[in-house]
């Protein structure tokens, strides 16, 4: 769901495409009328069902069809944007963008999967500002009621390996008839096996957080919570109530079990070393002109100075809508991207004169990321969204600054096949 140019099947097919094979794949951009991520996928997965329409007008029906055909999974990076759930007598959450997590619970409702495996923005998790935390619980509370647990970790791919600094939360959402949920419910009631008196002393909630859950296999923290950040919370009420009520802290990882929910603030461990910039440029050969700027050229002077203005401090007198004056500002950040470092966090934006643009100086020349380095940041294959099959059943290319704008939607395909290595190992328990 929700696929993008296909990161979640990247990772997972690298992880071992014998165990993990997809079947349906759903990509569909309302308001854009070229719909390139689809075409990208097309032309890269000839042999699954792509589904190119609002996912919000595929018939129940389908995805009945899906869980006939043997489907036991799902996985997307849904959008987060405009959480609300009304009041009692209207129709769910409002805004274009959250009501989407709605047919994930749809597509769960119909096909059962015994799994998901879902990725977001961490600030999710303190979603909306006005009463952090709820957007979050009221997630909890649908899949709780559809008799499934999950756990969570915002995870910073540079701390684990990989060579951008791209903190986003994933979800593990498993039912509880599996064999892993009845191994949760052991491990929460009874503390699974003791082996020590001090296993027997134990939280098991900080036990499975810290030990014995999938990211804590995978993705290893220090076993303490950081300031002492702990919080727990029942989720008894209706989703309305929680929707008006809820005034729990959610952390950046934790647990959901039988409606009650453990979170803890962690930290990695430091041990995995990150990639860096300068490791996944291309080589100076190999880098076409169209990347560097001409300081001769007066288009591209123009473009460097706006860059020098837009890295630099400033403050800014404004005015807001109602006429109070206030004066913005905004530091300022290194002249360029080290190459030294793992990178920022790549956006949409990337490739455009704007701030959050990777800007680089090689040599003694200054250029944009090319999107194969783009790709690479995301641990795609180089030129992976080089071409698509558009609706005429043609191999075109596809432009630099969509192949841009796909890469900053995308995930870091690293961890994805990390979870997958995990999740096949707890499948087969």
């Amino acid at each position: 769901m929700f696929d993008g140019v296909g990161g979640f099947i990247i990772g997972l097919n690298n992880a071992d495409n014998t165990y993990y094979t997809t079947k349906y794949s759903n990509q569909y951009e309302p308001s854009r009328k070229a719909q390139d991520a689809f075409e990208v996928g097309k032309y890269r997965f000839p042999d699954m069902e792509h589904i190119g329409v609002d996912v919000a007008t595929i018939p129940d029906a389908k995805f009945e069809e899906m869980k006939d055909n043997g489907v036991n999974m799902i996985v997307g990076g849904f959008p987060c944007q405009d959480y609300s759930v009304a009041h009692t007598g209207a129709k769910g959450i409002q805004g274009k963008k959250g009501v989407l997590f709605w047919e994930i619970i749809r597509a769960t409702e119909n096909i059962r999967p015994k799994y998901l495996i879902l990725e977001n923005v961490d600030r999710l998790l303190k979603s909306p500002s006005s009463q952090r935390g709820r957007d979050f619980a009221i997630m909890l509370k649908a899949f709780n009621d559809l008799g499934y647990s999950l756990e969570w970790r915002v995870i910073n791919a540079a701390e684990y390996g990989e060579a951008q600094r791209r903190r986003r939360v994933f979800f593990y959402v498993y039912r509880n008839d599996t064999p892993w949920g009845k191994k949760t419910q052991e491990m929460l009631q009874d503390n699974g096996e003791v082996e020590s008196l001090e296993d027997l002393a134990s939280n098991p909630y900080e036990d499975y957080i810290f030990k014995k859950g999938l990211f804590a296999r995978q993705f290893p923290i220090k076993q303490e919570p950081v300031k002492n950040r702990v919080a727990e919370y029942t989720l008894d009420d209706d989703i309305v109530e929680i929707s008006d009520n809820f005034t729990g802290k959610v952390f950046n990882t934790g647990i959901m079990h039988n409606g009650h929910y453990y979170t803890i603030e962690t930290a990695p461990t430091g041990d995995e070393k990150p990639r860096t910039l300068g490791e996944i440029i291309q080589p100076v050969e190999d880098v076409d002109e169209k990347y560097y700027f001409d300081e001769s050229d007066p288009k591209d002077k123009a473009k460097l100075e706006k860059f020098a203005y837009l890295r630099g401090p400033k403050k800014i007198k404004r005015k807001s809508a109602d006429g109070h004056e206030y004066t913005y500002s905004e530091g300022g950040m290194s002249a360029y991207d080290s190459l030294d470092l793992p990178s920022r966090t790549m956006l949409t934006s990337e490739g455009t004169t704007n701030r959050s643009t990777h800007f680089l100086k090689v040599g003694e020349r200054y250029r944009l990321l090319t999107p194969i380095e783009a790709e690479r940041l995301q641990d795609f294959p180089d030129d992976w969204t080089k071409y698509k099959l558009n609706e005429k059943g043609e191999v075109v290319e596809v432009s630099d600054r969509m192949r841009m704008f796909f890469m900053g939607n995308a995930l870091v395909t690293g961890i994805v096949k990390r979870i997958g290595i995990e999740l096949k190992k707890l499948d087969s328990m």
